[in-house]
């Protein structure tokens, strides 16, 4: 975040009227632990996260903030026959935190740098529904696999598995949506079309 962020973020605190308002004693007894949702500067949901993690522990919070996670998932790329794995955000822009909401909770939150709001109404952070934050954990445990084809029709391949390992091929057509390709390979002196899995080539 740089320091123009910064001040700017620093004077919509200081100008804005607290958007929470905090429960009687009486109404204490009652809170729950729910999840919210925290809208972020982009690109700064890790760091919100281990800001947030910081106060919690410095400020004695854990009794009522308890988890703060950044939604996302794993992805496999396939490129060039190889395979990398990558985290990817779900939802960029967003934090999850699960807390007890009250006054001082609200303001360790909504005052941890890159915070820009509690996702809810203008004077109260609404709670997200159990089934939306299940949802959202399964797909965060979920591994997907996605494939770039990063060949092209024309360009040479090596075929690096299957029955026509280690032969060559030339690309004549690239089925994205599919992840397979049609290539043609020289077997025994005739021009053979050959269908084939992306993972089963490998870029010259």
């Amino acid at each position: 975040m740089t320091e123009k962020d910064e001040n700017i973020m620093n004077e919509e605190l200081a100008e804005e009227t607290p958007e929470f308002d905090a429960p009687k004693t009486s109404e204490k007894k009652n809170n729950q632990k729910r999840w919210y949702i925290v809208h972020t500067y982009s690109g700064y949901e890790n760091k919100v996260k281990s800001n947030l993690e910081k106060r919690i522990e410095y400020m004695n919070m854990a009794d009522k903030i308890f988890r703060v996670e950044v939604p996302q998932k794993t992805i496999t790329q396939i490129k060039g026959g190889r395979k990398q794995e990558k985290e990817e955000k779900i939802f960029p822009g967003y934090v999850l935190v699960e807390m007890i909401m009250d006054e001082d909770s609200w303001y360790v939150v909504r005052h941890t740098a890159g915070v820009t709001k509690f996702v809810g109404s203008a004077k109260k952070p609404i709670p997200a529904k159990d089934s939306e934050i299940k949802k959202i954990i399964h797909r965060s445990t979920a591994q997907t696999q996605k494939v770039e084809m990063d060949v092209k029709v024309g360009e040479k391949v090596r075929i690096i598995s299957g029955p026509f390992a280690e032969f060559v091929g030339d690309i004549t057509e690239v089925y994205p949506d599919k992840a397979k390709l049609r290539a043609m390979v020289s077997i025994f002196g005739r021009e053979t079309p050959v269908e084939l899995e992306y993972k089963q080539i490998q870029k010259l």
